[in-house]
């Protein structure tokens, strides 16, 4: 029953999100916003809204194991799963911008959290609030960067009708909270009646759940030849985990950092290290590399499972 329930909990968590993006969306179109700020906001936390709500929930629940493993698994999977299953269909080419800065910027910001996690033990309310600064930083460095990624579900929802707007975004914001809830339970349920902590089945089962709108946002960026946005999504979803979802969460209720914790973030650290090592020399992520990092995905899952 807690799997049934968790995979409910996936499918409202997942349905909501889109609609609540489609709705907010169509709201910004029909009040004419411009469209980088569309493109900033909305679509830019649109793959991130899961494990906000996910992590939001679990820290509400008591459940801070599942809600930093969320963030660090999925950051995680991300990089050796989601890009390792990718470039294994099709080699990714990488903008210079993202060589240069973005990866990088991934690389200090887990490196960051690994130091705050390793000095302090915990993610308090003064931690979340550099997170959240940095953030900001990250926002303005968009902004003058002045590229704006529209999806193709923006233009498809900007003749809804008011009501429509209204319905999307209420259901799409109860699936959300629901959704989440669900999660939450059913995988602390999970963790108990397996003896595993919630440390592990926030890294791999709910990581990876949650990491399923990335998965998909990749393969139809690559199958429609824009591969640049696939490994965008990627290193602007793993900067938005840490940086506002960990943050914001923070700023809610200081959360424990488990020592564990440490050794999963050096894993996230090395995972975008890796991505940068391979990127640098021919500014693309080979189908040799996708498989070198879904090896390394496997090898980490089995590891936690020892």
């Amino acid at each position: 029953m807690n799997l049934v329930l968790l995979l409910v909990g996936f499918v409202l968590l997942t349905y909501g999100a889109n609609m609540f993006i489609d709705g907010s969306s169509a709201i910004a179109r029909r009040f004419h916003i411009h469209e980088i700020v569309i493109g900033l906001t909305i679509v830019a936390f649109g793959t991130s809204l899961s494990e906000a709500s996910v992590s939001i929930a679990s820290v509400l629940h008591g459940a801070n194991g599942v809600a930093v493993g969320n963030i660090i698994g999925s950051n995680i999977a991300n990089i050796l799963l989601v890009l390792g299953i990718t470039a294994t269909i099709s080699a990714l080419k990488i903008q210079k911008n993202t060589i240069r800065y973005e990866i990088p910027f991934v690389c200090f910001i887990t490196l960051l959290l690994l130091w705050i996690g390793a000095f302090y033990g915990m993610i308090s309310r003064s931690a979340a609030g550099i997170l959240l600064g940095l953030f900001g930083v990250f926002l303005a460095y968009l902004l003058t960067k002045g590229r704006a990624e529209i999806t193709a579900e923006t233009s498809d929802v900007q003749q809804m009708s008011g009501l429509k707007i209204l319905l999307y975004v209420v259901l799409g914001i109860t699936g959300v909270i629901y959704g989440s809830n669900l999660i939450v339970d059913s995988s602390v349920n999970i963790a108990r009646i397996m003896n595993v902590s919630e440390r592990i089945i926030g890294l791999t089962i709910i990581a990876f759940g949650t990491s399923l709108p990335e998965l998909v946002t990749c393969i139809v960026a690559v199958l429609k030849k824009r591969s640049d946005l696939a490994v965008g999504n990627i290193i602007g979803s793993n900067i938005v985990n840490i940086l506002f979802v960990l943050g914001v969460t923070g700023l809610i209720r200081p959360i424990p950092f488990e020592y564990a914790f440490i050794k999963d973030c050096a894993v996230a650290v090395i995972a975008a290290v890796m991505l940068w090592f391979f990127v640098v020399p021919q500014h693309k992520l080979s189908r040799t590399a996708g498989i070198m990092f879904l090896l390394s995905y496997f090898v980490y899952v089995g590891y936690l499972f020892m």
